[in-house]
């Protein structure tokens, strides 16, 4: 199973001036299948940049109607029914995305959805197929329908994935027992805003949720001014649990066993760019940091 990082910036500004890429991340090969989540602005031209294929997505998901979630998803799922010609695959997200709620969304076309099986989620509703059990988990932001995820795999393999949230006392309820969780964490240190959390607001979910490895992403200026990276090395040390901060072309190799253990490399940039470049800066920077020296087995290749 691989997590890959197609874009970490979040929010408005973040999506308008891509300074952080804003094409969501993928889970590949849980068991056997493929899922993009969150395809912001660019998450078609990310995906070839990054080697991968659109054409072989399994799934989709796009947890509310704002545009930094849910840009690209028409595209993707075009490419995942080659050109709406195949009934392959499958869509998850809010009621917003599908429907519509009062002024946000619908987010994806009635047309885009033909083909395809089509899964609203809301807070603790679960779903079971041969290939994953899916279950909605609860947030607190401005599309009252957003929603987050908690997939299983057969083997009982847990990832949750917060999505835009603000942090809230049972927020970690809905994400007990992930082996791995993922987060959008918009700002550093105690400056959280409305809807969203801060790196403080996730050192307190993971002591609640206690999984193997913790995730941030989708980051605001503020929180790229401050870097990550140190943030990530703040809640390391805070909480016990190995945190990393993603960047644009994050590919985590994970060791279901011990996810603590997992792997991590940048994915290989098709195009030459600065973004690209900063990737790997990144890269470097976690490399030369003990506290991840000693966790992974950092991976050379992809």
């Amino acid at each position: 199973m691989k997590i890959k990082f197609l874009g970490t910036g979040g929010g408005r500004f973040a999506s308008i001036s891509q300074k952080r890429m804003t094409g969501g991340f993928r889970i590949d090969n849980f068991d056997g299948k493929n899922y993009h989540v969150d395809p912001g602005p660019g998450a078609l031209v990310r995906t070839y940049q990054f080697g991968l294929n659109p054409a072989d997505l399994d799934g989709i998901f796009v947890s509310h109607s704002h545009t930094d979630h849910y840009n690209d998803a028409e595209i993707l799922i075009e490419a995942m029914t080659k050109g709406m010609t195949k009934n392959n695959g499958i869509i998850m997200g809010s009621q917003s995305v599908f429907e519509g709620f009062e002024s946000w969304g619908p987010a994806i076309s009635k047309y885009h959805r033909a083909n395809s099986k089509n899964l609203i989620l809301t807070a603790n509703k679960s779903k079971k197929f041969p290939f994953l059990t899916i279950k909605g988990t609860k947030t607190m932001h401005g599309d009252p329908t957003c929603v987050g995820f908690q997939i299983e795999n057969k083997n009982g393999f847990k990832i949750s994935y917060t999505s835009d949230t603000k942090y809230f006392d049972t927020l970690h309820k809905y994400h007990k027992g992930a082996d791995i969780l993922i987060a959008s964490v918009l700002r550093h240190g105690s400056k959280s805003i409305s809807g969203h959390m801060c790196s403080d607001n996730f050192a307190k979910l993971i002591q609640e949720v206690n999984p193997k490895l913790a995730i941030m992403t989708h980051f605001g200026f503020k929180m790229l001014a401050a870097n990550p990276i140190e943030e990530a090395k703040r809640i390391y040390k805070d909480t016990g649990v190995r945190t990393l901060a993603a960047f644009d072309g994050m590919l985590v190799n994970v060791n279901e066993n011990h996810p603590e253990k997992s792997g991590m490399t940048h994915l290989k940039s098709k195009f030459y760019s600065k973004k690209s470049e900063d990737s790997k800066n990144n890269y470097k920077q976690y490399k030369k940091s003990n506290n991840y020296k000693n966790n992974s087995n950092f991976n050379k290749k992809v």
